[in-house]
């Protein structure tokens, strides 16, 4: 069986160096320094995306919504200094790490995401949303975040996948579930 394959999308030189080498002894790296190298590289066979929102000829954005149009089935960790808004809500990401991002929490989040890939679509959006909802818990004041109307519905929608899971859960053994569900917004 291949290593895990990870497309670093950084348009910092260094930084695109320094990750690719925390992560090639474990994982088939690749790196973009564009969104349009992004786009280009992307495919069925990449694992796991760590995708910068700010890239010289586009935006991150751009890239994870090519991806998701196209269907890959690849998890994608947003690492940006950019600080997370209300906006990241509609996002189709599943992780959101805000520079700098230390080794260890690097590779805690791909293997947090390939842990999350093994389980079905239902699971995945439910620890996408719980991301989401820790990041933004971690960054905006309770009273921002009672008052927006897409964060009342990202819970909303995070209680219902809950129930819709209970099921599920009991059949995961505790390590899988910490794995999967792992806040890495809190460090």
């Amino acid at each position: 069986m291949s290593d895990p394959s990870v497309l670093v999308v950084e348009d910092e030189p260094d930084i695109a160096a320094l990750y690719a080498g925390f992560l090639e002894e474990q994982y088939a790296v690749d790196v973009a320094e564009t969104a349009a190298e992004a786009i280009d590289r992307v495919d069925a066979a990449v694992d796991v995306v760590l995708l910068d929102r700010r890239l010289p000829d586009g935006s991150g954005d751009d890239v994870l919504g090519h991806i998701r149009e196209e269907g890959y089935d690849c998890r994608v960790a947003m690492v940006t200094a950019v600080e997370p808004d209300f906006d990241i809500i509609d996002m189709g990401f599943d992780l959101y790490l805000t520079k700098p991002v230390s080794r260890s929490k690097l590779l805690a989040a791909i293997d947090t995401l390939l842990t999350r890939s093994e389980y079905d679509d239902l699971v995945q959006e439910a620890a996408a949303l719980a991301s989401k909802r820790a990041v933004l818990s971690s960054q905006k004041p309770a009273a921002q975040r009672e008052g927006n109307e897409a964060y009342a519905e990202l819970v909303e929608r995070l209680e219902d996948l809950d129930a819709d899971i209970d099921d599920l859960g009991e059949s995961l053994s505790t390590d899988d579930y910490r794995a999967m569900f792992r806040d890495l917004g809190e460090a």
